[in-house]
């Protein structure tokens, strides 16, 4: 026993120096996945539409669908063609949504400089960057006043900057915002006399981005209305088919059924490739 418990200790002792040879390196952080929850949440604040939860829309959406279900089919009496309308009117709350969240951002996208400019201008004259960003809830532009005056009440009931920083980046969910939040909050923890600089750098930043944009949105438009066009044009004649009831009936069978599942299947595919190889990508939230 003695000896093989000698042969242990040494062949232990021998591992240990081979590890030791080895650094373990440091695992890299990896980044949170963001959820489908979190995207609609931030399309919501993004669209300007307060005390809607996402837990909102997918109950509008599961009563949108219910309601042309049934509507439909007493109508027609084809399930698979009901399905498909009710599917669609099940997407519409979604669809409305982001419509309306895309639309607000382009606006943003323009206003955001001036924003930017007047906090510069604040930080320059001496105030104090709680005070810098609460004075443009009066002199910021209109489609920021709002979250900005929050802010302002949130700082003089609470006085956590962090704090505040955090719910508004979460009430404006924005791209820009989140790096002009990140850039103050660095700026108010190891302090910074560049920070004038910083803001100046990112106003031009901002303008030559929405300016490019705009011309390349201008110019990609059409390629957009194309594939919208191209995707409602089945169902737009399926829905005047749907006056004359008797033309439906080969939609009740299983083949018309097949039919109908792969054509909302391609279209979906179809306008989803158009859109993304149409439009520009939008500004991706990696400082939420």
């Amino acid at each position: 026993m003695k000896p093989l418990a000698i042969g242990l200790l040494f062949g232990m002792g021998l591992f240990c120096v081979y590890w030791s040879c080895w650094p373990a390196t440091e695992s890299s952080a990896k980044p949170r996945r963001v959820s489908l929850r979190d995207r609609i949440r931030d399309e919501i604040a993004q669209a300007g539409l307060e005390g809607v939860a996402p837990r909102h829309l997918v109950v509008a959406s599961v009563i949108a669908f219910l309601f042309v279900l049934a509507g439909v089919f007493s109508a027609v009496k084809v399930l698979p063609v009901a399905l498909c309308f009710a599917g669609i009117a099940g997407y519409a709350p979604r669809a409305l949504v982001v419509m309306r969240a895309r639309r607000r951002r382009t606006q943003l996208r323009d206003v955001w400089p001036d924003a930017v400019d007047n906090l510069a201008s604040g930080v320059r004259a001496g105030l104090a960057l709680p005070e810098a960003l609460a004075q443009l809830a009066v002199r910021g532009p209109e489609e920021l006043r709002p979250a900005f005056a929050t802010f302002a009440e949130d700082y003089r009931g609470s006085g956590s900057f962090q704090e505040c920083l955090d719910r508004l980046k979460d009430r404006l969910a924005d791209p820009v915002a989140d790096r002009l939040i990140e850039s103050l909050r660095i700026a108010r923890e190891v302090g910074g006399s560049d920070l004038g600089r910083v803001l100046r750098t990112l106003s031009s930043f901002l303008r030559e981005d929405a300016r490019t944009r705009a011309e390349l949105e201008t110019r990609q438009g059409w390629t957009i209305n194309a594939a919208r066009l191209a995707s409602a044009a089945p169902w737009i004649v399926l829905g005047m088919m749907s006056f004359q009831p008797n033309s439906l009936t080969a939609y009740a069978s299983p083949a018309g059924a097949a039919v109908l599942a792969i054509g909302a299947a391609t279209t979906v595919v179809a306008y989803r490739l158009m859109v993304r190889i149409g439009r520009l990508p939008d500004d991706q939230r990696v400082l939420r």
